[in-house]
């Protein structure tokens, strides 16, 4: 038998014979959406950006220990970057000057009916286009929140090693 072969075939048994990696679960609401500061123009807008929001929280599930809940209430969010018109067409424009992205939320972590964490929290980053490196914003919805809202998880959530 081929050396290599009996490496893939250790392989697959170990991974068969190991327990997946179970993750917590995230629930993410929004208190008045209509009134945030800034997710885009008119309805359609709004809702790709909740949309694209609830992914990005939603994949912190994956960091949480199996068992515990992490529940986001979102009360406004302010998107990186100004909407202006041009040529018939909303355009959005990042100066890097007073156009931070910023969410604010209240979240809750529980796990068995105990809550482990919870407070309100206002997440910004002034700096966000020099703290985002170029392969984060290639092909992803709001890359600048998702930079900012990462960081932000890990420095709550994620114990230090």
């Amino acid at each position: 038998m081929d050396k290599s072969l009996i490496i893939v075939s250790i392989a697959a048994l170990l991974a068969g014979t190991l327990p997946a990696h179970a993750a917590g679960k995230v629930e993410v609401s929004y208190v008045e959406p209509e009134k945030f500061t800034d997710v885009g123009f008119g309805t359609v807008d709004r809702e790709h950006t909740l949309r694209d929001m609830t992914a990005v929280l939603e994949a912190f599930a994956a960091r949480l220990p199996d068992g515990q809940t992490l529940r986001f209430e979102v009360t406004n969010i302010n998107l990186a970057g100004e909407l202006r018109p041009h040529r018939g067409n909303d355009v959005r424009v990042l100066t890097g000057t007073t156009d931070w992205p910023e969410v604010k939320l209240r979240y809750t972590l529980q796990a068995g009916g105990a809550t482990l964490k919870s407070g309100e929290a206002r997440i910004y980053d002034i700096a966000y286009q020099l703290n985002s490196d170029f392969i984060n914003k290639v092909g992803t919805n709001l890359p600048y929140e998702r930079h900012m809202l990462r960081k932000w998880f890990t420095e709550t959530f994620v114990p230090a090693p």
